[in-house]
């Protein structure tokens, strides 16, 4: 069974030296078990998105290591790691042109030698993973033509198509509606593959995660449960906001409800 560990890791955005108004990733150490939903939460800036480039070999460590499985993936080629990692940006490709189906069957190319067609079991994969975030009958619509949370169920199908056995994935709720929010991340939750998620909306994290990491101004600041993590102190501390946090009435977890100010 897979999982996913950072240890110690360190990285300074290209050209910024050693200044201090921006962050820096410094001894960031976090890991994801086989089957574990991880959420990744902090401020804007905080360092949430290049702490998932570092764990998934796009930006370059100065110190420190990423391991998958105990193999450090600096060691093994970037197919092998395709392979293995799914990957769901905030961006979406530049798909000029191409189908819904043709997007999803980019997630057979690392599995495929360069000359290798789809086959019979490629289009099965693909149009499993399509029916698996409710788009069934979009093979051959233009990925331009759809709209934002569209684009986003079909890159979550291109990631599944893959088979990883690792996900991560940077808001990826972002462009949904709630509906698909939470639809997405029951769908994520329910493949039982180790899945490390930046999360904006404190709620959906503290309702689908099983263990949460605060990130703020490039350092780890807190993890565990999200009952452990999502306290009123640690909200006001890192997000500089005063919130009431109770239990969700229903569910158990811990639910925020955020105080204006007069």
């Amino acid at each position: 069974m897979t999982s996913l560990t950072l240890s110690h890791l360190a990285w300074t955005p290209l050209g910024q030296g050693h200044c201090h108004h921006q962050f820096q990733l410094r001894d960031v150490t976090l890991q994801v078990a086989a089957g574990e939903f991880v959420g990744l939460i902090g401020p804007n800036g905080s360092g949430k998105t290049s702490l998932l480039r570092c764990a998934y070999r796009f930006n370059r460590l100065e110190s420190g290591e990423v391991t998958l499985d105990h193999r450090n993936i600096w060691r093994q080629s970037s197919r092998w790691c395709a392979q293995r990692i799914a990957v769901v940006l905030q961006e979406f490709p530049d798909a000029f042109g191409l189908t819904v189906e043709e997007v999803v069957a980019m997630g057979r190319t690392p599995h495929k030698g360069l000359f290798d067609g789809n086959n019979h079991e490629d289009r099965r994969l693909v149009l499993q993973a399509l029916a698996a975030v409710g788009l069934q009958g979009f093979g051959d619509h233009g990925f331009a033509t759809l709209s934002g949370g569209e684009k986003q169920r079909v890159i979550l199908a291109r990631a599944l198509a893959q088979q990883p056995q690792l996900l991560i994935l940077d808001e990826p709720t972002n462009h949904l509606d709630p509906r698909y929010q939470l639809h997405l991340l029951q769908l994520i939750k329910g493949l039982g593959i180790g899945t490390l998620a930046s999360l904006h909306d404190l709620n959906l994290a503290a309702a689908f995660c099983d263990r949460l990491y605060v990130i703020d101004h490039g350092h780890i600041v807190a993890s565990g449960t999200p009952r452990d993590v999502l306290t009123a102190a640690l909200l006001r501390d890192v997000f500089g906001i005063v919130a009431l946090v109770d239990a969700h009435p229903l569910a158990g977890h811990p639910r925020i409800t955020w105080i204006t100010q007069p």
